[in-house]
């Protein structure tokens, strides 16, 4: 029985998560490159939480062998096609210099399935992250602010990220880019939703022509106290006036027809489901609804794991308006 016991912890999930629901990629497995808190930015409304190692620095934290045997045995353990596959997890993805390695196993093992980038656009100066970066088919890149003193406010970047070197940086992206590319706007009331930021904003989008662009505000707990959803007039207000700037909405993944579904991605024994949990909220803060929605479980099985997860230690809630939010 002990043997059985550490034969489940070594296959856990160390660096897979997820599925987890999008609405944007809809049901998208998640591949964490850095294993750690590890970013070129501690945003204040961070949902990993604040950034252990602030730095631009690059290198395989996490090798693209160890990701892809992870999901070669994802895969192999019977679970359905996600809708996508997301390199993200809990920090920049690009710092990991094996992001095109890993973008072109992960296209292998799942053809057909669009492989998504979740960046905060900062590393994108570098030209070898943009040829990394063109094999993706999505790329969803931030840009929260123009304004010199809201960027450094809310994003908190590492001192080598220049805000005109990140502006200048997704644009000559985009020039040479052919995937879909999704801007996201995240505004946090009194900080970037000024008037100021908003014309910055209008005019990049004209001049970037994004696919689609997407603004939204705090719905998770964040890193750090001080950031806080803008009210909803705010927010339709920057939704029209950078809607329109995008050229077309961005394709919809289409879905697997193969095994799809939240039954299908369903881990096969109740007692890998701790571990998928964990693996999934460390990453992301979500409700036990959301968790059984994207796990395909029970919302009864779900919250009895949360609740052993919660006694051992290893997870916390935080109640957020009427929702209860689990994080590692």
């Amino acid at each position: 029985m002990r043997r059985d016991k550490e034969d489940r912890a070594t296959d856990a999930p160390r660096f897979i998560f997820g599925p987890v629901v999008s609405g944007r990629l809809g049901l998208s497995l998640g591949l964490d490159l850095l294993g750690a808190r590890i970013c070129s930015f501690d945003c204040l409304y961070c949902e990993a939480g604040p950034t252990e190692a602030l730095t631009v620095a690059r290198k395989p934290y996490v090798p693209a062998g160890k990701i892809l045997a992870e999901l070669a045995r994802w895969k192999a353990a019977g679970h359905g096609r996600p809708d996508a596959v997301t390199l993200g997890g809990l920090g920049e993805p690009t710092l990991n210099s094996d992001c095109a390695e890993i973008i072109a196993g992960a296209k292998e093992l799942f053809p057909g399935v669009p492989v998504a980038v979740l960046t905060n656009s900062s590393l994108l100066p570098d030209p070898d992250v943009r040829a990394a970066l063109g094999a993706a088919d999505i790329v969803l890149p931030s840009m929260d602010t123009l304004v010199a003193a809201e960027y450094a406010r809310l994003n908190r970047p590492h001192a080598a990220v220049d805000l005109g070197g990140l502006r200048r940086g997704l644009l000559d992206f985009r020039a040479g880019y052919g995937g879909a590319l999704c801007l996201e706007v995240l505004l946090a009331d009194g900080i970037n939703d000024s008037e100021e930021n908003l014309e910055a904003l209008r005019d990049y989008c004209r001049e970037l022509s994004p696919d689609r662009v997407d603004v939204v505000t705090l719905s998770r707990p964040g890193a750090h106290p001080g950031a806080t959803a803008v009210l909803k007039p705010v927010l339709a207000r920057f939704r029209q006036a950078l809607g329109p700037a995008a050229a077309s909405p961005a394709p919809a993944p289409e879905p697997a027809t193969e095994g799809h579904g939240p039954t299908a991605l369903a881990a096969r024994r109740n007692d890998d489901l701790g571990p998928s949990l964990l693996a999934s909220v460390k990453r992301r803060p979500q409700t036990a609804r959301g968790l059984a929605a994207a796990l395909g479980h029970s919302l009864d099985a779900v919250q009895a794991a949360l609740d052993a997860l919660e006694r051992d230690g290893a997870v916390r809630q935080r109640v957020e308006g009427r929702e209860i939010f689990y994080s590692g």
